[in-house]
């Protein structure tokens, strides 16, 4: 039993959690699950950062936990794309706030999409417009970052 749960479980995980183990796949790994966390679409980004880090063969880990710490950030940043969204389409203003927003879509989920169908697409081209570069400059700048972080030997291994 020892043997297989070793097998099964243990060394998956292990290589799941030492996946990416470079300064720059740790540094993406970090700035793609935050720019994913504030994705407008409430209930997407667990699904966008699995993908993200598969295709992008970054630590899945990383990018889930970044991910859900930064859930919070999400809620703040609704409204802000929802504007900058309305800017971009000179739509009209949608007159709610965030707990408005997060209440309807609690008490009435597909009555929210309907509602807010408009303003989300706004919100995720907005989204689409900041989030690629910013999360770039991220890495970028957590690169040097992880390499200080990391133990010698493992930052040398590879960017």
């Amino acid at each position: 039993m020892r043997e297989f749960l070793l097998r099964r479980i243990w060394h998956p995980l292990r290589e799941l959690l030492r996946q990416g183990l470079t300064p720059g796949k740790l540094a993406a790994s970090v700035a793609i699950g935050l720019g994913i966390s504030i994705f407008p679409v409430i209930g997407m980004t667990t699904l966008l950062c699995v993908l993200a880090a598969y295709l992008g063969r970054l630590n899945q880990p990383a990018v889930q936990l970044i991910n859900y710490l930064a859930y919070p950030l999400q809620i703040l940043m609704l409204i802000p794309f929802i504007r900058l969204g309305e800017r971009l389409f000179n739509a009209p203003r949608l007159l709610l706030d965030a707990h408005q927003i997060i209440g309807l879509i609690k008490t009435d989920a597909f009555g929210a999409i309907r509602f807010f169908w408009t303003s989300t697409w706004h919100a995720v081209v907005a989204w689409l417009m900041v989030v690629p570069l910013a999360t770039v400059l991220l890495t970028l700048l957590l690169i040097p970052v992880m390499r200080r972080l990391m133990p010698k030997s493992m930052a040398e291994e590879g960017v």
